[in-house]
């Protein structure tokens, strides 16, 4: 398996985990903000929404003009990105917002089996803020993985606490 193979195969999981957990958050809970966790499932989605793109997009082959018209990406950078989750508190439709997550992360995946192998050593395309953690286009689509599983891990606990506890099928047999 090459390298680009296993990057889309661990994004592809990444992805599906993800919005396995959001399939099962009713969309009219989206913005419970519970005072023990200070964010809520629609920031946590408009937040992978703008994480997405720059991981695998923007730092990989620059802008992509039929994101950006059609998700309000630095509407969404303002309110998904470093500021508070209260402020995106009605502000958007959880249905749209699912889909435009989905849209992203199908541009995410095109890219990523898109690219020559020989790309993943390279440094990452200019953009006025640097990539907090990657240098090269490997680190950046790595990253990508990482930081998707750990808001994941975020939306299970949001799941718990504003709907119910993820049933993952699993059953201890009785014996």
């Amino acid at each position: 398996m090459t390298e680009i193979e296993t990057l889309t195969l661990q994004t592809e999981s990444a992805y599906a985990w993800t919005n396995k957990l959001l399939n099962s958050i009713p969309f009219e809970k989206w913005d419970t903000l519970p005072d023990v966790l200070e964010t809520t499932v629609t920031w946590q989605v408009g937040h992978l929404i703008m994480s997405h793109y720059f991981h695998t997009a923007m730092v990989i082959v620059g802008h992509q003009m039929d994101i950006l018209k059609q998700v309000p990406l630095k509407e969404y950078d303002a309110m998904f990105t470093e500021a508070s989750p209260i402020i995106s508190i009605g502000k958007t439709n959880a249905e749209t917002l699912f889909g435009q997550l989905n849209l992203v992360q199908q541009k995410s995946l095109s890219i990523i089996k898109s690219l020559p192998i020989e790309a993943l050593t390279s440094k990452l395309e200019p953009t006025p803020t640097p990539h907090p953690v990657a240098t090269t286009k490997f680190e950046s689509l790595d990253w990508n993985i990482k930081h998707t599983m750990y808001h994941c891990g975020q939306i299970g606990i949001l799941k718990r606490v504003v709907d119910e506890r993820y049933d993952f099928g699993l059953r201890r047999v009785e014996k």
